[in-house]
């Protein structure tokens, strides 16, 4: 059966100032794609970047993909080609079955300023490996990409996929966690980590300084919300 996203409220803005979208992330609001300027409210996921420090598990995960480099491209993404959209819907698909995420919805994500609501595309590339899927792929040796959104106080890590064949041990964790030193070097308050729907997003409770939305406030009781879903 498929999976129903938990949503509170729903609102559809028109001011994409920062500002505003600081505020309503704060409200546990957080962009989807399901429509330009659509935001629901969920059980959403942040962390304080104040409080953050890693882990030894987070050290080890981060020693093992140690060769991969985190860069950030604006989108529209000019150099989009159709193998992206490809990883993208292998991606979902295996994790989390066919319809999930289309090569169309990817593009258009990536490309079409009109009807995506995010604004940077995180890059994660081994700049040593020659070899691309494609010849004429004109991206760096990407193993994995994220689409997001940025302003001047806040990271939404939204979209990632990533190639589930690499050799990369943890490969989904170790983007993760470069995701979260970039928010801390750029000089974020939060980054937010998307939402807790299903058992299987358990993975995101390992970070320090992590909160979530009850639905009326944020909360570090993180055993609490362990029990949700249980």
């Amino acid at each position: 059966m498929a999976h129903t996203y938990l949503s509170w409220d729903k609102k559809i803005i028109t001011d994409f100032a920062s500002e505003n979208i600081n505020s309503l992330y704060n409200q546990g609001y957080v962009f989807t794609r399901a429509g330009w300027g659509r935001m629901d409210q969920t059980r959403s996921l942040r962390i304080d970047l104040k409080k953050f420090k890693l882990t030894s598990e987070n050290k080890r995960v981060l020693k093992k993909a140690e060769a991969m480099e985190l860069k950030t491209s604006s989108i529209p993404y000019s150099d989009y080609h159709w193998s992206i959209g490809k990883l993208a819907t292998d991606f979902y698909t295996k994790k989390f079955g066919a319809g999930t995420f289309s090569a169309n919805k990817a593009k258009e994500l990536m490309t079409n300023k009109d009807k995506s609501n995010f604004n940077v595309l995180l890059q994660f590339v081994l700049p040593s490996e020659a070899s691309r899927t494609q010849p004429d792929d004109p991206s760096p040796a990407a193993v994995g990409y994220c689409v997001a959104r940025e302003t001047d106080e806040i990271l939404h890590y939204c979209y990632p996929f990533y190639n589930t064949e690499s050799a990369i041990p943890n490969l989904g964790m170790g983007m993760m966690l470069r995701a979260i030193l970039y928010a801390s070097e750029a000089g974020k308050k939060f980054i937010y980590l998307g939402s807790f729907q299903r058992p299987g997003d358990s993975y995101k409770l390992q970070f320090e300084g992590l909160e979530w939305w009850d639905g009326l406030r944020w909360t570090d009781d993180i055993e609490k919300l362990k029990i949700i879903l249980n």
